[in-house]
């Protein structure tokens, strides 16, 4: 079996305007990146879109379609200061939610080991009823209760690296213990959530850090702190919220990780994979805003997915 590639290319026509840090290019830098010889095996599938039954799982239908007919016929328009859509924003939103969701159903089936969803918009900072943070759908939420709903999923477990806190996803799972929740993230930080003692029905596990750490703060918290508690968690299926903004040369934050260290919370990640759910586990792409960063961070995480999935 292979690692499951999802990507469509609504993700580079979602055109956020100029200046925008979540741009085009971001995924022009990780398609570059996944073009390279070494991910030849890599099995590439076209992201379906998703329903809005299947999205109203996590954010009601009513903002879905609220969302969807708020789309703009041509230009620009803000759901807040950072948040912008264009003409082709809802098709972009709905292939990367179903993006997930297609993930899910092919690792459950069998069919893949593993996925990785090289799509945006970005989804973990997306609440239920109002989008934000660049984000529309919460695609990684809206893939785990998809499990649960689709494929009778008890225990499904998203962890989340990116530089910034999933409020989003926190907060659709606050009182759902069927969901584990953990993320290391830059704090005190966008979007102001992720504090240590947020631990909703002792399913949320968040890992704070200053501005400034390093490999091996970032390191011991996850050995110390969150995989002892995926563990006991042992989930059914993994699903990993995959930002690269905590690497040393991104613009937008101040955590000084290396393209190694995300080779590595992938390695530790899949072998409690492997312990709990058969290696089960899909990943999509959240931030990252330094392109050669990006790219050379997706590349790492790629790489060790295909490697366990061999």
């Amino acid at each position: 079996m292979t690692t499951a590639l999802f990507s469509h290319e609504s993700s580079e026509a979602h055109d956020t305007g100029p200046g925008h840090p979540e741009r085009s290019d971001r995924i022009r830098a990780v398609n570059r990146a996944l073009a390279a010889n070494s991910f030849d095996a890599l099995d590439r599938i076209e992201a379906p879109r998703a329903t809005v039954d299947q999205i109203a799982r996590i954010h009601g239908k009513d903002y879905v379609e609220n969302l969807l007919a708020s789309v703009p016929q041509d230009g620009w328009a803000r759901i807040d200061p950072d948040t912008v859509m264009s003409p082709e924003t809802g098709e972009a939103a709905l292939r990367a939610a179903g993006a997930a969701i297609a993930a899910v159903d092919r690792v459950l089936s069998g069919e893949s080991d593993n996925a990785f969803c090289a799509v945006r918009p970005p989804g973990h900072h997306a609440e239920v009823h109002h989008g934000m943070g660049f984000c529309f759908f919460n695609n990684v939420a809206i893939a785990a209760r998809h499990a649960q709903v689709a494929h009778g999923l008890g225990r499904v477990a998203i962890v989340d690296f990116d530089v910034h806190h999933g409020n989003g996803t926190q907060a659709a799972f606050w009182d759902d213990d069927s969901v584990f929740f953990a993320s290391s993230h830059q704090f005190p930080f966008y979007p102001g959530t992720g504090a240590e003692a947020e631990t909703g029905a002792g399913n949320i596990h968040n890992l704070p850090l200053e501005a400034g750490t390093g490999s091996a703060k970032f390191r011991n918290g996850w050995d110390s702190r969150v995989f002892p508690a995926l563990d006991a968690f042992a989930p059914e299926l993994l699903i990993i919220s995959a930002g690269f903004d905590a690497h040393a040369r991104d613009p937008l934050a101040s955590l000084r990780l290396e393209e190694e260290d995300f080779a590595w919370i992938t390695r530790k990640l899949l072998e409690v994979a492997g312990n709990s759910c058969d290696g089960k586990t899909v990943s999509s792409l959240e931030g990252g805003y330094d392109l050669d960063a990006l790219g050379d961070s997706v590349a790492a995480h790629v790489s060790e997915l295909m490697r366990a999935g061999r």
